[in-house]
């Protein structure tokens, strides 16, 4: 038996240009406590002998849903760009390799934390401007902080837009998944366009 738990790489709570990895300690936040305690009500099944992994998923990147549903429209206007000061890491993965990455874990003993993130995360200047040279579309318009602010608080808005983290596969990656999508462009031009 297996148990694959959903959990989210706001565990380890916002952090500047540091890489995280698996081994990495939980943040302080709201999101990371949040996570803690999801992935320790898992120690039950655990105890009884089924092998627990934590998915600990970035940005899962489709244009059917999430923030990229959300950004597409702007960019395709050609008045995308940057959140706030765009230095915030965006740990991002492809809708297909994070169904190819739950299908290996269904399929390989790997036991624990695995971060469901691609091996090349970026700074937010860096997602803009990728996401417009895919769609053919200047991506130079920064979002200033209050307007996000005001439709999502505060709180929320600095968690899910405008800090981040720069988040490392390294479990999945040792078990021997393969990424289908590995770069930002790679990912973009097949879920974006």
């Amino acid at each position: 038996p297996v148990l694959l738990s959903g959990s989210a790489i706001g565990f380890y709570g916002a952090s500047d240009d540091r890489e995280l990895d698996e081994s990495s300690p939980a943040g302080t936040d709201f999101l990371a406590d949040l996570c803690v305690q999801w992935e320790a009500a898992t120690a039950p099944a655990a105890e009884a002998g089924v092998r627990v992994a934590h998915l600990r998923t970035g940005i899962v990147l489709t244009r059917q849903g999430g923030a990229l549903k959300k950004m597409l429209p702007l960019f395709k206007l050609g008045v995308g760009g940057k959140f706030g000061n765009g230095r915030q890491w965006m740990s991002w993965i492809s809708l297909p390799d994070e169904v190819g990455a739950i299908l290996h874990l269904l399929e390989h003993d790997v036991r624990g934390a695995v971060n469901l993130t691609a091996p090349s995360p970026v700074q937010g200047t860096e997602f803009a401007a990728t996401l417009g040279k895919v769609l053919h579309r200047p991506a130079k318009l920064p979002v200033p902080a209050f307007g996000p602010k005001l439709l999502l608080g505060s709180e929320l808005a600095d968690a899910l837009l405008f800090t981040g983290q720069r988040v490392l596969p390294n479990a999945l990656q040792q078990s021997g998944y393969t990424f289908q999508h590995a770069t930002l462009t790679e990912a973009l031009q097949a879920v974006a366009v």
